[in-house]
């Protein structure tokens, strides 16, 4: 029995691919988050050192987990930090509102390959039995 709410890589060919759930659509995509980070880095004792913020506009709800997906890996590549926390405030109308506690990459042990993007190539990310899940693929 899987728990209400978690993240895991599954295999796949050459890239990385997450899968996340939750009971809500916010609570899954702060899970693909620490899934994404997870992929590629042990956080464990990392130090948070900043609070950031991200809206992302109303948009389907593939659009939305993408969108913040895509500001984790642009933040890690123009500012050298990568969220340790993630929370996502879901009114159903605004988009998404995400707040991140965040790390200095440098803080991070790297134990995967980096993902430079995310792939729209099988993406799903939708209601799922009683919670949401989604399953993505990071070109590395």
């Amino acid at each position: 029995m899987q728990p209400t709410r978690g993240h895991r890589c599954v295999p796949h060919t050459a890239d990385v691919r997450i899968e996340a759930w939750a009971p809500d659509r916010a609570g899954c995509v702060a899970e693909a988050v620490a899934a994404l980070v997870g992929s590629f880095t042990e956080a464990d004792g990392a130090p948070p050192r900043a609070e950031r913020v991200f809206h992302a506009p109303p948009a389907a709800d593939e659009d939305l987990l993408v969108a913040v997906l895509d500001e984790v890996i642009f933040r890690m590549e123009t500012t050298d930090e990568l969220p340790l926390a993630t929370e996502v405030i879901d009114n159903g109308v605004d988009g998404l509102l995400v707040r991140w506690r965040t790390t200095a990459t440098t803080d991070l042990d790297l134990t995967g390959a980096v993902p430079k993007a995310v792939s729209l190539h099988e993406l799903r990310f939708g209601p799922d039995g009683d919670g949401w899940s989604c399953a993505v693929t990071l070109d590395v």
